[in-house]
Protein backbone atom coordinates (compact mmCIF):
# COMPACT_ATOMS: atom_id res chain seq x y z
CA UNK A 1 0.00 0.00 0.00
CA UNK A 2 1.75 3.09 -1.62
CA UNK A 3 0.89 6.62 -1.83
CA UNK A 4 2.76 8.60 -4.68
CA UNK A 5 4.52 12.21 -3.29
CA UNK A 6 1.17 13.92 -5.26
CA UNK A 7 -1.01 12.12 -3.01
CA UNK A 8 0.86 13.05 -0.09
CA UNK A 9 0.98 16.63 -0.80
CA UNK A 10 -2.67 16.48 -1.31
CA UNK A 11 -4.07 14.96 1.86
CA UNK A 12 -1.27 14.18 3.79
CA UNK A 13 -0.14 17.87 4.94
CA UNK A 14 -3.51 18.20 6.46
CA UNK A 15 -2.83 15.48 8.91
CA UNK A 16 0.11 16.35 10.09
CA UNK A 17 -0.20 17.76 12.87
CA UNK A 18 -2.16 15.04 14.76
CA UNK A 19 -1.85 11.28 14.11
CA UNK A 20 -4.77 8.85 15.99
CA UNK A 21 -3.59 6.54 18.67
CA UNK A 22 -4.21 3.17 16.37
CA UNK A 23 -2.05 5.15 13.61
CA UNK A 24 0.96 5.35 16.01
CA UNK A 25 0.54 1.99 16.73
CA UNK A 26 0.54 0.42 13.14
CA UNK A 27 3.42 2.76 11.99
CA UNK A 28 5.46 1.58 15.54
CA UNK A 29 4.55 -2.08 14.30
CA UNK A 30 5.92 -1.30 10.85
CA UNK A 31 8.77 0.12 11.75
CA UNK A 32 9.66 -2.98 13.82
CA UNK A 33 9.08 -5.33 10.61
CA UNK A 34 11.78 -2.58 8.83
CA UNK A 35 9.68 0.24 7.14
CA UNK A 36 11.82 3.33 7.35
CA UNK A 37 10.59 7.25 7.96
CA UNK A 38 10.09 8.34 4.51
CA UNK A 39 8.20 4.87 3.46
CA UNK A 40 5.92 5.54 6.93
CA UNK A 41 5.37 9.55 6.18
CA UNK A 42 4.17 8.37 2.58
CA UNK A 43 1.82 5.36 4.33
CA UNK A 44 0.28 7.87 6.41
CA UNK A 45 0.14 11.38 5.01
CA UNK A 46 2.70 12.91 7.05
CA UNK A 47 5.74 14.31 6.99
CA UNK A 48 9.17 12.70 8.14
CA UNK A 49 9.28 14.79 11.23
CA UNK A 50 6.33 13.82 12.89
CA UNK A 51 7.08 9.97 11.92
CA UNK A 52 10.56 10.46 13.85
CA UNK A 53 8.79 12.13 16.93
CA UNK A 54 6.17 9.13 17.21
CA UNK A 55 9.02 7.06 16.71
CA UNK A 56 11.32 8.59 19.33
CA UNK A 57 8.42 8.83 21.85
CA UNK A 58 7.70 5.01 21.14
CA UNK A 59 3.88 6.09 21.79
CA UNK A 60 0.96 8.32 20.83
CA UNK A 61 1.11 11.37 22.31
CA UNK A 62 -1.14 14.25 22.40
CA UNK A 63 -0.53 17.28 20.30
CA UNK A 64 0.88 20.35 22.46
CA UNK A 65 0.80 23.78 21.13
CA UNK A 66 3.48 25.91 22.57
CA UNK A 67 2.19 28.66 24.29
CA UNK A 68 3.54 32.14 24.22
CA UNK A 69 3.71 34.09 27.28
CA UNK A 70 2.77 38.26 26.79
CA UNK A 71 4.87 40.90 28.62
CA UNK A 72 1.40 41.21 30.96
CA UNK A 73 2.04 37.43 31.58
CA UNK A 74 1.95 36.86 35.83
CA UNK A 75 -0.27 40.40 36.27
CA UNK A 76 -3.66 38.83 35.60
CA UNK A 77 -4.60 39.51 39.14
CA UNK A 78 -3.64 43.30 38.93
CA UNK A 79 -5.44 43.87 35.40
CA UNK A 80 -8.63 42.39 36.66
CA UNK A 81 -8.74 44.38 39.42
CA UNK A 82 -7.95 47.67 37.59
CA UNK A 83 -10.11 47.04 34.71
CA UNK A 84 -13.23 46.72 36.95
CA UNK A 85 -11.79 50.05 39.37
CA UNK A 86 -11.94 51.77 36.13
CA UNK A 87 -15.38 50.54 34.30
CA UNK A 88 -13.59 48.99 31.51
CA UNK A 89 -11.24 51.92 30.27
CA UNK A 90 -8.51 50.21 28.69
CA UNK A 91 -5.78 53.22 28.16
CA UNK A 92 -6.54 54.68 31.85
CA UNK A 93 -5.64 50.67 32.95
CA UNK A 94 -2.36 50.99 30.06
CA UNK A 95 -1.12 54.12 32.09
CA UNK A 96 -1.46 52.67 35.43
CA UNK A 97 0.85 49.86 34.03
CA UNK A 98 3.50 52.08 33.04
CA UNK A 99 2.83 54.63 36.11
CA UNK A 100 2.63 51.63 38.71
CA UNK A 101 4.81 48.70 37.52
CA UNK A 102 6.85 50.03 34.88
CA UNK A 103 5.43 47.91 32.02
CA UNK A 104 5.40 49.80 29.10
CA UNK A 105 2.55 48.00 26.84
CA UNK A 106 0.80 49.15 24.01
CA UNK A 107 -3.44 50.14 24.29
CA UNK A 108 -4.31 47.28 21.51
CA UNK A 109 -1.88 44.56 24.04
CA UNK A 110 -3.87 45.81 27.10
CA UNK A 111 -7.01 45.35 24.89
CA UNK A 112 -6.14 41.55 23.84
CA UNK A 113 -5.18 41.22 27.88
CA UNK A 114 -8.48 42.45 29.17
CA UNK A 115 -10.41 41.26 26.31
CA UNK A 116 -11.62 38.19 28.84
CA UNK A 117 -13.08 40.26 31.94
CA UNK A 118 -15.32 42.81 29.53
CA UNK A 119 -18.15 40.26 29.22
CA UNK A 120 -18.20 40.22 32.87
CA UNK A 121 -18.65 44.20 33.45
CA UNK A 122 -21.39 43.87 30.62
CA UNK A 123 -23.14 41.26 32.42
CA UNK A 124 -22.40 42.96 35.63
CA UNK A 125 -23.35 45.96 34.27
CA UNK A 126 -27.01 44.59 33.64
CA UNK A 127 -27.70 42.83 36.50
CA UNK A 128 -29.96 44.66 39.25
CA UNK A 129 -29.74 42.84 42.55
CA UNK A 130 -33.31 42.95 43.61
CA UNK A 131 -34.08 43.51 47.22
CA UNK A 132 -37.18 44.03 49.14
CA UNK A 133 -36.86 46.53 51.88
CA UNK A 134 -39.13 45.88 54.97
CA UNK A 135 -42.14 48.68 55.24
CA UNK A 136 -41.23 51.79 56.54
CA UNK A 137 -37.40 51.31 56.19
CA UNK A 138 -36.62 53.66 52.81
CA UNK A 139 -37.55 56.06 50.87
CA UNK A 140 -36.15 57.22 47.51
CA UNK A 141 -35.76 60.74 46.16
CA UNK A 142 -34.61 62.23 43.11
CA UNK A 143 -35.35 65.10 40.93
CA UNK A 144 -35.97 65.74 36.68
CA UNK A 145 -36.63 67.96 35.02
CA UNK A 146 -39.37 68.88 31.76
CA UNK A 147 -40.34 71.66 29.82
CA UNK A 148 -44.11 72.22 30.05
CA UNK A 149 -46.76 74.56 28.61
CA UNK A 150 -47.36 76.86 30.84
CA UNK A 151 -49.64 80.00 30.26
CA UNK A 152 -48.94 79.45 27.02
CA UNK A 153 -45.09 79.51 27.48
CA UNK A 154 -42.84 76.52 27.64
CA UNK A 155 -41.32 76.53 30.87
CA UNK A 156 -38.39 74.52 32.15
CA UNK A 157 -40.21 72.41 35.65
CA UNK A 158 -38.80 70.08 38.16
CA UNK A 159 -40.23 67.00 39.23
CA UNK A 160 -39.51 66.17 42.69
CA UNK A 161 -40.28 62.26 43.13
CA UNK A 162 -40.55 60.12 46.17
CA UNK A 163 -41.52 56.40 46.42
CA UNK A 164 -41.59 54.41 49.45
CA UNK A 165 -39.29 51.42 48.96
CA UNK A 166 -42.03 48.34 50.25
CA UNK A 167 -45.08 49.89 48.81
CA UNK A 168 -43.94 51.30 45.98
CA UNK A 169 -46.64 54.30 46.48
CA UNK A 170 -45.00 57.31 45.35
CA UNK A 171 -45.03 61.45 45.83
CA UNK A 172 -44.79 63.76 43.32
CA UNK A 173 -43.82 68.06 43.41
CA UNK A 174 -43.26 70.46 41.00
CA UNK A 175 -40.57 73.15 41.39
CA UNK A 176 -39.27 75.97 39.11
CA UNK A 177 -35.76 75.21 40.74
CA UNK A 178 -33.54 72.05 42.15
CA UNK A 179 -31.52 74.16 44.66
CA UNK A 180 -31.74 72.88 48.41
CA UNK A 181 -34.41 74.24 49.54
CA UNK A 182 -36.63 72.50 46.67
CA UNK A 183 -35.15 69.17 48.33
CA UNK A 184 -36.12 70.26 51.34
CA UNK A 185 -39.46 71.23 50.70
CA UNK A 186 -40.00 68.15 49.07
CA UNK A 187 -39.26 65.80 51.69
CA UNK A 188 -41.11 67.31 54.23
CA UNK A 189 -44.10 67.72 51.66
CA UNK A 190 -43.37 63.92 51.22
CA UNK A 191 -43.72 62.73 55.18
CA UNK A 192 -46.91 65.39 55.18
CA UNK A 193 -48.31 63.14 52.42
CA UNK A 194 -47.36 59.58 53.68
CA UNK A 195 -48.18 60.79 56.97
CA UNK A 196 -44.84 59.75 58.77
CA UNK A 197 -41.01 59.28 58.07
CA UNK A 198 -38.97 55.96 57.32
CA UNK A 199 -35.98 54.75 58.69
CA UNK A 200 -33.59 56.35 55.80
CA UNK A 201 -33.71 57.93 52.79
CA UNK A 202 -31.89 56.75 49.99
CA UNK A 203 -30.68 59.92 47.35
CA UNK A 204 -28.48 60.48 44.29
CA UNK A 205 -25.28 61.99 44.36
CA UNK A 206 -27.23 65.93 44.11
CA UNK A 207 -24.70 68.63 44.63
CA UNK A 208 -27.35 70.26 46.87
CA UNK A 209 -27.06 67.76 49.32
CA UNK A 210 -23.44 65.67 49.04
CA UNK A 211 -20.38 67.44 49.62
CA UNK A 212 -18.14 64.79 47.90
CA UNK A 213 -19.05 60.69 46.93
CA UNK A 214 -15.61 59.32 46.46
CA UNK A 215 -16.25 56.41 43.08
CA UNK A 216 -13.26 54.25 44.13
CA UNK A 217 -13.66 53.93 47.99
CA UNK A 218 -17.45 54.96 48.34
CA UNK A 219 -17.28 57.55 51.08
CA UNK A 220 -20.07 59.78 51.17
CA UNK A 221 -19.78 63.41 52.64
CA UNK A 222 -23.29 64.96 53.18
CA UNK A 223 -22.89 68.63 53.96
CA UNK A 224 -24.39 70.07 57.21
CA UNK A 225 -27.25 71.53 56.24
CA UNK A 226 -28.74 67.96 55.21
CA UNK A 227 -27.26 66.36 58.29
CA UNK A 228 -28.90 69.08 60.00
CA UNK A 229 -31.91 68.35 58.18
CA UNK A 230 -31.92 64.52 59.10
CA UNK A 231 -31.22 64.76 62.74
CA UNK A 232 -34.46 67.06 62.94
CA UNK A 233 -36.45 64.52 61.03
CA UNK A 234 -35.20 61.56 62.58
CA UNK A 235 -33.93 59.66 58.78
CA UNK A 236 -30.48 58.38 58.17
CA UNK A 237 -29.63 59.66 54.63
CA UNK A 238 -28.06 57.02 52.02
CA UNK A 239 -26.34 58.02 48.64
CA UNK A 240 -26.18 55.14 46.15
CA UNK A 241 -22.65 54.75 44.59
CA UNK A 242 -21.77 57.31 41.70
CA UNK A 243 -23.20 56.80 38.50
CA UNK A 244 -24.72 53.44 39.35
CA UNK A 245 -28.52 54.20 40.22
CA UNK A 246 -28.62 50.74 39.91
CA UNK A 247 -27.02 50.22 43.14
CA UNK A 248 -30.13 51.59 44.28
CA UNK A 249 -31.24 47.79 44.17
CA UNK A 250 -35.00 48.96 42.49
CA UNK A 251 -34.66 50.97 39.01
CA UNK A 252 -38.13 52.02 39.76
CA UNK A 253 -37.74 54.98 37.01
CA UNK A 254 -40.07 56.98 39.37
CA UNK A 255 -38.96 60.30 37.58
CA UNK A 256 -39.53 59.46 34.08
CA UNK A 257 -43.02 57.62 35.38
CA UNK A 258 -44.06 61.18 35.99
CA UNK A 259 -42.98 62.75 33.39
CA UNK A 260 -43.97 60.78 30.43
CA UNK A 261 -47.41 59.86 32.74
CA UNK A 262 -48.52 62.63 34.50
CA UNK A 263 -47.11 65.05 32.44
CA UNK A 264 -47.07 63.94 28.88
CA UNK A 265 -48.86 65.95 26.16
CA UNK A 266 -50.43 68.29 29.46
CA UNK A 267 -50.69 71.76 29.49
CA UNK A 268 -51.34 74.09 32.49
CA UNK A 269 -52.44 77.77 32.37
CA UNK A 270 -50.59 78.31 36.02
CA UNK A 271 -48.45 76.61 38.34
CA UNK A 272 -51.11 75.84 40.69
CA UNK A 273 -53.05 74.09 38.24
CA UNK A 274 -49.89 72.11 37.13
CA UNK A 275 -50.18 71.02 41.25
CA UNK A 276 -53.67 70.53 41.43
CA UNK A 277 -53.36 68.12 38.06
CA UNK A 278 -50.56 66.14 40.14
CA UNK A 279 -52.68 65.87 43.52
CA UNK A 280 -55.46 64.39 40.90
CA UNK A 281 -52.65 61.90 39.23
CA UNK A 282 -51.48 60.44 42.70
CA UNK A 283 -54.79 59.87 44.25
CA UNK A 284 -56.57 58.98 41.02
CA UNK A 285 -53.75 56.88 38.97
CA UNK A 286 -50.34 56.35 40.63
CA UNK A 287 -51.84 54.92 43.79
CA UNK A 288 -54.41 52.37 42.09
CA UNK A 289 -52.48 51.38 39.46
CA UNK A 290 -51.58 47.23 39.28
CA UNK A 291 -47.40 47.67 40.00
CA UNK A 292 -45.69 45.32 38.42
CA UNK A 293 -43.23 44.11 40.98
CA UNK A 294 -45.73 43.34 43.20
CA UNK A 295 -48.43 42.71 41.72
CA UNK A 296 -50.96 44.82 43.91
CA UNK A 297 -52.34 48.60 43.86
CA UNK A 298 -49.90 51.01 46.00
CA UNK A 299 -52.30 52.38 47.91
CA UNK A 300 -53.72 49.18 49.28
CA UNK A 301 -50.30 48.02 50.14
CA UNK A 302 -49.68 50.69 51.82
CA UNK A 303 -52.58 51.04 54.03
CA UNK A 304 -52.34 47.30 54.87
CA UNK A 305 -48.12 46.96 55.96
CA UNK A 306 -46.28 50.10 55.56
CA UNK A 307 -48.47 53.20 57.08
CA UNK A 308 -48.03 52.38 60.62
CA UNK A 309 -44.68 51.17 60.30
CA UNK A 310 -44.03 55.41 60.04
CA UNK A 311 -42.51 57.19 62.67
CA UNK A 312 -45.51 60.10 63.62
CA UNK A 313 -44.60 63.55 62.48
CA UNK A 314 -45.89 64.69 65.83
CA UNK A 315 -47.37 68.03 64.37
CA UNK A 316 -43.75 69.16 63.52
CA UNK A 317 -43.35 72.54 61.88
CA UNK A 318 -41.53 72.64 58.57
CA UNK A 319 -37.21 72.90 58.79
CA UNK A 320 -37.09 75.81 57.12
CA UNK A 321 -39.84 77.67 58.50
CA UNK A 322 -37.39 79.84 60.45
CA UNK A 323 -34.73 80.86 59.63
CA UNK A 324 -32.34 83.48 61.64
CA UNK A 325 -29.20 85.25 59.58
CA UNK A 326 -27.33 87.91 60.66
CA UNK A 327 -26.71 90.37 56.75
CA UNK A 328 -25.03 94.00 56.67
CA UNK A 329 -27.22 96.97 54.95
CA UNK A 330 -25.31 97.28 51.68
CA UNK A 331 -25.11 100.70 49.91
CA UNK A 332 -28.12 100.17 47.58
CA UNK A 333 -30.02 100.17 50.91
CA UNK A 334 -31.04 96.16 50.52
CA UNK A 335 -29.48 92.67 52.41
CA UNK A 336 -29.11 89.69 50.38
CA UNK A 337 -30.69 86.77 51.16
CA UNK A 338 -30.64 83.47 48.62
CA UNK A 339 -29.13 85.93 45.70
CA UNK A 340 -32.20 87.98 46.29
CA UNK A 341 -32.45 91.88 47.53
CA UNK A 342 -34.73 92.85 50.09
CA UNK A 343 -34.81 96.97 50.87
CA UNK A 344 -34.59 98.13 54.27
CA UNK A 345 -34.88 102.26 55.02
CA UNK A 346 -31.86 103.83 54.03
CA UNK A 347 -30.48 105.36 57.13
CA UNK A 348 -29.31 101.39 58.01
CA UNK A 349 -26.37 101.17 55.23
CA UNK A 350 -23.56 100.29 57.06
CA UNK A 351 -25.68 98.83 59.86
CA UNK A 352 -25.94 95.06 60.86
CA UNK A 353 -29.40 93.58 61.40
CA UNK A 354 -31.01 90.03 61.75
CA UNK A 355 -32.66 88.92 59.43
CA UNK A 356 -36.02 86.07 59.80
CA UNK A 357 -37.71 83.97 57.44
CA UNK A 358 -40.64 82.55 57.98
CA UNK A 359 -43.81 81.08 56.97
CA UNK A 360 -42.62 82.76 53.31
CA UNK A 361 -41.73 86.05 55.04
CA UNK A 362 -38.77 88.04 55.00
CA UNK A 363 -38.42 90.26 58.62
CA UNK A 364 -35.67 92.56 59.40
CA UNK A 365 -34.98 93.54 62.60
CA UNK A 366 -32.32 96.43 63.59
CA UNK A 367 -31.33 96.38 67.61
CA UNK A 368 -34.46 94.65 68.12
CA UNK A 369 -36.86 96.57 66.57
CA UNK A 370 -38.83 95.43 62.97
CA UNK A 371 -37.34 97.81 60.11
CA UNK A 372 -38.38 95.90 57.16
CA UNK A 373 -41.09 93.30 55.73
CA UNK A 374 -41.14 91.14 52.59
CA UNK A 375 -42.94 88.60 51.35
CA UNK A 376 -39.88 85.90 50.20
CA UNK A 377 -38.86 85.96 46.64
CA UNK A 378 -39.78 82.46 44.81
CA UNK A 379 -37.26 82.64 42.37
CA UNK A 380 -33.57 83.81 42.09
CA UNK A 381 -31.62 87.34 41.84
CA UNK A 382 -35.02 89.41 42.02
CA UNK A 383 -35.34 92.86 44.27
CA UNK A 384 -37.78 93.66 46.18
CA UNK A 385 -38.15 97.16 47.58
CA UNK A 386 -40.72 99.29 49.53
CA UNK A 387 -40.99 102.81 48.63
CA UNK A 388 -40.80 103.92 52.40
CA UNK A 389 -37.71 103.08 52.47
CA UNK A 390 -36.40 104.93 50.49
CA UNK A 391 -38.07 108.27 51.14
CA UNK A 392 -35.78 111.57 51.49
CA UNK A 393 -33.32 110.22 49.54
CA UNK A 394 -32.19 112.17 46.51
CA UNK A 395 -33.60 110.75 43.36
CA UNK A 396 -36.06 109.09 44.57
CA UNK A 397 -39.91 109.37 43.44
CA UNK A 398 -40.88 112.87 44.48
CA UNK A 399 -39.41 115.56 46.19
CA UNK A 400 -36.44 114.91 48.67
CA UNK A 401 -38.55 115.14 52.08
CA UNK A 402 -37.45 114.81 55.49
CA UNK A 403 -37.53 111.28 56.75
CA UNK A 404 -39.07 109.95 59.45
CA UNK A 405 -36.28 108.90 62.52
CA UNK A 406 -36.21 105.93 63.62
CA UNK A 407 -35.97 105.44 67.41
CA UNK A 408 -32.94 104.08 68.50
CA UNK A 409 -33.65 102.31 72.00
CA UNK A 410 -32.07 103.94 74.93
CA UNK A 411 -30.78 102.98 78.26
CA UNK A 412 -32.82 104.15 80.98
CA UNK A 413 -30.34 104.36 83.76
CA UNK A 414 -31.25 106.54 86.59
CA UNK A 415 -31.04 103.94 89.20
CA UNK A 416 -27.42 103.56 88.36
CA UNK A 417 -26.55 107.20 88.69
CA UNK A 418 -26.01 108.53 92.74
CA UNK A 419 -25.13 111.57 94.12
CA UNK A 420 -21.34 111.74 94.82
CA UNK A 421 -22.08 112.73 98.92
CA UNK A 422 -23.09 109.14 98.78
CA UNK A 423 -19.89 107.84 97.71
CA UNK A 424 -17.79 110.34 99.81
CA UNK A 425 -19.84 108.68 102.97
CA UNK A 426 -19.06 105.56 102.13
CA UNK A 427 -14.86 106.49 101.35
CA UNK A 428 -14.97 107.89 104.58
CA UNK A 429 -14.57 111.20 103.52
CA UNK A 430 -14.13 114.59 100.55
CA UNK A 431 -12.98 113.31 97.38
Amino acid sequence: MNMDDETISAVGLRRDAMLEPDEVTAMLRLRKLGWGSKRLAREFGCSRTTVKRYLGAGRWQPYQRRVLRGMLAGHETWLRERFFRHRGNADVVRQDLARELGVVASLRTVERAVAGFRQQLAAEARATTRFETPPGHQLQIDFGEKRVCIGGDRVRIYVFVATLGYSRRPFTMAFRHERQSAWFDGMEAAFRHFGGVTEEVLLDNAAALVTRHDAATREVVFNDRLHAFSRYWGFRPRACAPYRARTKGKDERGVGYVKNNALAGHGFASMEALEQHLAWWMREIADLRCHGSTGEPPLQRFVRDEASKLKPLNGRPPFRQIRELVRKVHSDCAVEIDTNAYSVPWRLVGETVQVTVSAGRVSVFHVGRLVAEHAEAAGRHRRLTDPAHFVGVAGANGPVRRAETIEEPRLHLPELLRPLAEYEQLAGGRW
